[in-house]
């Protein structure tokens, strides 16, 4: 059995982590996450997902605001066959990389190298990808850009947003690590180099990445409200108020109007004129509320046919070269 140590801090790691507690195949001898943060409206410093699944099973915690050479030293002494990183959130020296005797692996979610970097759920899905996966990963100093050892795809949906396919990349986790772990032990996994000239790096979301320019098509603004749910979320100005928009889809409607231009409702959404095609706005919210269905949003904030949206350009979520350190995480 292979002895382990696990390096994240999102609770998308928890059912890799479940699994390897009972798979038979990796013990979790320690675990790396970060400090407590505070929280929520109450700003209360709280102890992730990641920690409390460790605390739960009596298992060492480690959470160094950053990685130096006590840690090296600490992780050193665990004399673990292997780290596993997924969401951990520091960027891990060459020394700590080669501290385990089989290396250091990193889940990352994406199919790479495509969407190298720190938002790639969100991107894929801000992006229209219909597929994405995740891939296990030999770790390097290079961003993301380590020879894979396998990949488990998973299907984006048109009404997901990227809470569902973060979701099921969580769960993809599993096989993946099922397929490829018994032969990382063995010495007999294949890890093949990434063309690194294919390679896409996506960056830290803000909350200026909300807006929307009507003019796009309308698949790809779908795409984009959809991909930035929760976080930072989509809006829109409408009777001089913000207003969130929280699920997207294409109507099949044809209207010739300028883009931006409230065309109506349907029995699912509020529908809105774009550069190429109409987009249905399923789930709004208005300030101070919460995420509605469209009728019932607009039974107490009624929208003008005809109403026109403004535009705001879109900043780019994709870059064939790595975004600065300061946009990674």
């Amino acid at each position: 059995m292979l002895k382990l140590v696990f390096m994240g801090s999102d609770a998308i790691a928890l059912p890799t982590l479940d699994w390897l507690a009972g798979s038979g195949l990796g013990q979790v001898a320690a675990v790396f996450t970060q400090p407590d943060r505070a929280t929520g409206r109450g700003q209360k410093v709280q102890a992730n997902a990641i920690k409390l699944w460790a605390q739960a099973r009596g298992l060492p915690v480690l959470q160094p605001a950053k990685l130096g050479a006590a840690e090296q030293q600490q992780l050193a002494a665990l004399q673990a066959d292997l780290v596993l990183v997924m969401a951990y959130g520091h960027i891990l020296k060459q020394d700590v990389i080669d501290s385990p005797r089989l290396g250091t692996l990193n889940l990352h979610t994406s199919i790479l190298p495509k969407y190298r970097g720190a938002s790639p759920i969100q991107t894929a899905t801000a992006c229209g990808e219909k597929e994405t996966g995740v891939s296990l990963m030999k770790m390097v100093l290079a961003l993301d850009a380590g020879p894979v050892a396998g990949v488990e795809r998973i299907p984006i949906g048109p009404l997901d947003t990227a809470t569902e396919v973060e979701a099921k990349l969580a769960q993809a986790c599993v096989p993946l690590l099922a397929r490829c772990l018994p032969a990382i032990a063995a010495g007999t996994q294949i890890f093949t180099p990434q063309i690194d000239s294919a390679a896409t790096f996506c960056r830290r979301l803000a909350k200026g990445d909300g807006v929307l320019d009507f003019t796009a098509p309308a698949a790809d603004l779908a795409a984009r409200i959809n991909g930035l749910n929760p976080w930072p979320g989509s809006s829109v100005e409408i009777n001089g108020q913000p207003v969130k928009l929280g699920l997207a889809d294409v109507c099949s409607l044809i209207d010739y109007k300028p883009p931006g231009t409230i065309l109506g409702v349907d029995t699912d959404g509020l529908l809105v004129a774009t550069g190429q095609g109409t987009l249905r706005l399923r789930l709004l919210q208005r300030p101070g509320g919460k995420l509605l269905p469209a009728a019932e949003f607009l039974r107490g904030f009624p929208v003008a046919t005809g109403t026109v949206l403004p535009s705001r350009p879109m900043p780019a979520l994709v870059a064939s070269a790595p975004f600065p350190r300061s946009a990674l995480r």
